[in-house]
């Protein structure tokens, strides 16, 4: 089918990688538990949005492109890890007093959304999976099309929106009656900042495919 080799492994496969924990996950359940399922699902839909963009990365040989310059490489890891570290600290600085946690402000889920999108877009890391995966699965004989990849990309995409929506409920949910204590919110929104902190510090250390 267009190219692709053992569609059924690979979405076997696609479905277990997205079961195991990563960075995307610790960044839903830190904004769901902190923000409630709302922000949740936006983060969720912006961290999808990401992977979208890698996979046209992927399809049209940008990404091939990143992992063959050293000097691209680690600006996209800079700039990731940079705002990794921007949001972690704009959560430990964050203060709210009892009477402001009465009536919070509407969130912006646009912005959400867009933060979402951006910590997996600059996440260099996402880029290296997409192109030692995909491959395996498509055939190599005569010129390969952007078409495979990107029919690939669209399914892990799809089978991660998922479990990143039922991540973003469950966790909102079972911390929803805890949320509207402040001394709780300010423990977690602390908590959620180191996280995202050490999410940066993580990203700083990956290194590009030789």
């Amino acid at each position: 089918m267009y190219g692709i080799i053992n569609f059924e492994v690979f979405l076997l496969t696609a479905i277990l990688l997205n079961l195991t924990p990563g960075t995307d996950t610790m960044y839903i359940v830190n904004r769901s538990i902190s923000q409630g399922r709302t922000a949740g699902i936006y983060s969720a839909l912006g961290i999808s949005a990401g992977v979208v963009v890698h996979t046209l990365l992927a399809a049209f040989g940008l990404s091939v492109i990143l992992m063959q310059s050293a000097f691209l490489f680690d600006v996209i890891k800079i700039i990731g890890a940079i705002y990794l570290a921007y949001l972690g600290i704009k959560m430990l600085l964050a203060k709210k007093t009892a009477k402001e946690q009465k009536s919070l402000p509407k969130q912006d889920n646009k912005k959400i959304f867009l933060q979402g999108m951006i910590t997996n877009v600059t996440n260099p890391k996402v880029a290296l999976f997409f192109l030692a995966f995909l491959p395996q699965f498509i055939h190599s004989a005569g010129v390969i099309s952007p078409i495979p990849f990107i029919i690939l990309g669209l399914t892990f995409t799809l089978t991660g929106g998922i479990w990143c929506l039922i991540t973003a409920y469950f966790s909102s949910m079972a911390t929803n009656k805890l949320r509207g204590n402040s001394k709780f919110e300010t423990v977690i929104n602390k908590l959620t900042g180191i996280i995202f902190i050490a999410m940066g510090i993580k990203l700083l250390n990956t290194k590009a495919m030789q």
